[in-house]
């Protein structure tokens, strides 16, 4: 049980850390992926990462970089709980025996198994995160009963539950939410863990220094956005469709229709910005869980 603990406390403070680190960079991401296919022959509404950046700044001030926090910042400490406890309990499951270091392949089955249960807290709260940070790039667009101009986290959660089929509209999104984050956490657990193996040659990783666990966060958490892009893309245009006109009939068609009319290209927007973030506040993630895990005991 103490060791459930010492992981709901570190992951929390992790949590906290990569949130306030990288927020800014994922409302810039959100705003690319959920803006509004051009007319023909108009421009886009945000040419760019650092365009949608001005024109927030512009409009919003440095508070619209920060929009749509609140959500993630109230349930940090439940979706890091989940997400280190559940990793800590399979890493128990693996152990040939207690205290013994497991292999890079047991951390990634350890990262999907943490994955799947917290898909289940990821899903409401990243629709009501998507639907604020969005709603300044969709709002004249005509896209919307997403345009409506929500006062809040709690706004949204209402509107949602009143309009959109009760708890269930809370987890639209479920699917691509899972497609990302059972292979995101596999692949982000098993290059941290990877990457900290190499750098103690083989040798016990928890005598690594602060600068080598920033490096491992961080390239473990460009592993994450690297290998499941695409389907935050889905995920994110599936949780700011409309609910009485939507545009996509599910997570295959959202994927279909966002090849057809804009390529390739179209399923990596916004991730200039989502690889930018990714390593700075992944680092600063997994340093502070580590830190406070140690100073646990």
């Amino acid at each position: 049980m103490a060791d459930i603990a010492k992981d709901l406390a570190a992951g929390t403070v992790g949590g906290a850390a990569q949130l306030i680190v990288g927020h800014p960079f994922d409302t810039i991401k959100v705003k690319l992926q959920s803006q509004p296919a051009p007319l023909p022959g108009q421009p886009p509404k945000y040419a760019g990462a650092m365009d949608a950046v001005r024109q927030t700044l512009a409009a919003e001030g440095p508070r619209g970089l920060y929009k749509g926090m609140g959500a993630p910042l109230a349930t940090v400490a439940a979706f890091n709980a989940v997400l280190f406890s559940a990793r800590g309990q399979m890493e128990a499951l693996l152990r040939s025996q207690p205290g013994a270091p497991l292999t890079v392949n047991q951390q990634i089955v350890c990262g999907a198994g943490a994955g799947i249960a917290v898909s289940f807290l990821a899903c409401p709260t990243e629709l009501i995160k998507c639907r604020l940070q969005a709603q300044s790039a969709l709002a004249g667009s005509g896209t919307a009963g997403v345009a409506v101009m929500y006062g809040g986290p709690l706004d949204v959660a209402k509107h949602v539950l009143k309009s959109e089929g009760g708890t269930r509209g809370l987890f639209k999104g479920l699917v691509p939410t899972l497609a990302r984050e059972v292979p995101g956490n596999a692949a982000m657990f098993g290059v941290y863990e990877a990457v900290k193996q190499s750098m103690a040659g083989g040798q016990d990783t928890s005598k690594l220094g602060r600068g080598s666990l920033i490096i491992a966060g961080g390239l473990a958490g460009a592993s994450f956005w690297f290998s499941v892009y695409p389907t935050d893309v889905v995920k994110s245009v599936i949780q700011v469709d409309d609910h009485k006109n939507p545009k996509f009939s599910g997570s295959i068609d959202a994927f279909r229709k966002i090849l057809r009319s804009e390529g390739v290209k179209g399923l990596y927007r916004g991730f200039g910005p989502a690889m930018a973030r990714s390593v700075p506040a992944n680092a600063a993630c997994f340093l502070a869980y580590e830190v406070t895990r140690s100073s646990l005991g």
